[in-house]
């Protein structure tokens, strides 16, 4: 029976809580935007109820990373390398902001939820919700901001 060498270890890092948060507005944002591109293509209405629902529960879950990701800051403030994050602060203030535009343009009737400004709207937000995640992930990664090892 083999056994371990008693100074192995294995490393694990915990996340901060705003990163496990974030998982959900990616994947709703994105969602949205699949989801307008399913109604440009059908014109079924569901496609476009669909779109509003991602939207605002990525709104709501955007909010919750932004509260653990200000505090996770505040806990983190004296670190140097806090001023990184501002490229993500500040793009996914802009994700939250139009996202918040968006759901207003989704609750429209019909065709004009989504075609043109609705459609245009989520393209745009995926993208950024994209990048910003990338900027978060990669500072959160390669400079250990915000993560406890």
């Amino acid at each position: 029976m083999a056994t371990a060498h008693p100074t192995a270890h294995v490393h694990t890092a915990t996340y901060p809580l705003h990163v496990i948060l974030a998982a959900y507005p990616i994947a709703c944002f994105t969602g949205a935007f699949l989801t307008d591109l399913a109604y440009a293509r059908t014109y079924e209405m569901q496609w476009a109820n669909f779109s509003v629902w991602l939207i605002t529960a990525g709104l709501i879950m955007g909010g919750l990373a932004a509260l653990a990701g200000i505090a996770d800051y505040l806990v983190n403030r004296r670190r140097p390398e806090r001023r990184v994050g501002w490229p993500h602060t500040v793009g996914n203030l802009l994700v939250l902001l139009l996202s918040l535009w968006n759901v207003f343009v989704h609750s429209r009737d019909a065709y004009t939820s989504v075609v043109p400004t609705g459609i245009i709207l989520s393209g745009i937000v995926a993208v950024l919700v994209l990048i910003t995640s990338w900027i978060g992930t990669s500072i959160t990664y390669r400079q250990h901001v915000g993560a406890v090892a």
